[in-house]
């Protein structure tokens, strides 16, 4: 299983979104990943963000490269995983040193 691929749901782990989560749309490089929440369902704006700082979950979405988040919304109501989205994880700091570490 790949983590990092497109439609990988995520959690954010640092910035202003740290614990909201979030789906992968495009892989910029080896180092960078496009996400969105989308905004109106999850508080997460479409960015390009450093992988160090997401935290991939089991759960994926089948949606295309480069998805608007009209689809993305699509995709995660017939997933089921709308309620899912919305839930906030509390991330301490040593959860997120041990993530760091992993990786």
């Amino acid at each position: 299983m790949p983590a990092i691929e497109v439609g990988r749901i995520c959690v954010k782990l640092r910035g202003r979104e740290a614990g909201r989560k979030c789906v992968i749309v495009d892989i910029i490089d080896d180092r960078f990943v496009l996400i969105t929440g989308p905004k109106q369902l999850t508080g997460v704006k479409r960015r390009r963000v450093n992988i160090d700082h997401i935290e991939p979950t089991d759960k994926k979405i089948d949606i295309e490269k480069g998805a608007d988040d009209k689809e993305i919304l699509k995709a995660l109501e017939s997933a089921g995983l709308v309620e899912f989205m919305k839930e906030r994880v509390r991330i301490t700091r040593r959860e997120f040193l041990e993530a760091k570490t992993l990786t």
